[in-house]
This record gives structure tokens, C-alpha cells and sequence, in this order.
């Protein structure tokens, strides 16, 4: 729980994050949230004065989330939630376990997944903004070329050989989800976000 109270883990880079996450699970008008991954708490607070039920899981029981279990053996029933909201969590699994997770995710939301991903890369950003015309974001990521190295928190990352994006979609379609859209944050770069519906 230390490193989430710490006044260097809450970026501007990470609210931008939470507010991507808020959105896109309000998105689907939910009425049921599952939250997988409690992290500092602060998404779970603001999706419960917005949804009538939000259950937090960790794998951590010293963050004290609602349930303490694990994505890879969720101990819910099937189509419990609306919606679950699975932000920067799968990464720290082999991704051996990812399309296992998905599944398990699955199983238990009716109208799909918000799932973030960590997505390494040299990052170039462009934006204009027009009046009248409002603005354009772009982003590209040049990647691919690094080999990821366990650290005792990422098992991999997207952008990390071996780990294309198109390789991500793939096996996320493999695990039986139309991948709604998919994109990197512009102000958050470093997160990539997929709005996944249940087939």
C-alpha cells in the first residue's frame, strides 16, 4: 500500500489514466462494476458515486479490497457485473495467464471489459487545435526493438519484442472479444486502452 500513497506514484500522466478509466466504464451505463485491481483506491471511490455496486478484487489483501482473489480464478458468478474495469493489472502476470485472465473476465461482465495495458515505446506526439474545429491528437510509438527484463513487477509490457500490438489483438479476439477500439492515451502515452465487448 506504501508505494501508492507515495506523492510521486499520482502523476498528471496517471490521473489523465484514471479519468480514461472512469470514462470509458461509464461508457457502457453500467449499473454493476467490477474493479480488478485496487491500486490507491481513488477509482473505485468516484465509480461508487456513480454505480450502484462496485466490488473491488485484489490479490493483495493488505489494500483491503472488497475480495481478496485472484483474475486468473475470479471467484464470482457468471455475468455478476456489467462491466470490469481492468487497469494496468494483467502485466504483472506471464503472459502465459493473459488470455487465461480474459477468459475469466469473461465470464463474469455482461457488456464487456475496460482493460489498460502498460505499452512501451519512443513516443512522438502531435496536436493542433483549431477554433471552430476543435483538436487533433496523434500519437506513434516506435517500438519493438527492446527486449523486456523482469524486475520483480512487469512479467511484459506492449511495444516490447515479442509483444506487438497486433499480437495483443490477436489473443484478445482469441479469447472470444470484439475489440470495440483500442488506442494510447495521448496525454498518458504510456498506457494503452481497449474497450472490449462481449461477443
Amino acid at each position: 500500500m506504501d508505494s501508492y500513497l507515495k506523492k510521486t506514484y499520482d502523476t498528471k500522466d496517471r490521473f489523465v489514466s484514471y479519468w480514461q478509466q472512469i470514462n470509458m466504464t461509464l461508457g457502457f451505463e453500467p449499473t454493476s462494476v467490477l474493479v480488478v485491481g485496487k491500486g490507491n483506491g481513488l477509482i473505485e471511490w468516484y465509480l461508487k458515486k456513480k454505480v450502484d455496486r462496485v466490488v473491488s478484487i485484489d490479490i493483495d489483501g493488505s489494500l483491503q479490497p472488497d475480495v481478496v482473489g485472484d483474475v486468473r480464478n475470479m471467484p464470482f458468478q457468471d455475468n455478476e457485473f456489467d462491466v470490469a474495469l481492468c487497469a494496468e493489472v494483467l502485466e504483472h502476470l506471464p503472459y502465459e495467464d493473459f488470455t487465461k485472465s480474459l477468459s475469466g473476465l469473461k465470464r463474469v461482465a455482461k457488456k464487456g471489459i475496460v482493460l489498460s495495458l502498460p505499452h512501451w515505446g519512443y513516443t512522438f506526439k502531435i496536436g493542433i487545435k483549431i477554433p471552430f474545429l476543435g483538436e487533433l491528437n496523434k500519437v506513434f510509438k516506435l517500438s519493438g526493438s527492446k527486449v523486456h527484463e523482469y524486475k520483480g513487477e512487469h512479467y511484459w509490457e506492449i511495444g516490447k519484442k515479442g509483444y506487438p500490438v497486433k499480437r495483443i489483438v490477436q489473443d484478445i479476439e482469441g479469447a472470444g472479444y470484439e475489440v470495440g477500439h483500442h488506442f494510447v492515451e495521448y496525454n498518458s502515452p504510456y498506457h494503452h486502452f481497449f474497450k472490449l465487448l462481449i461477443k
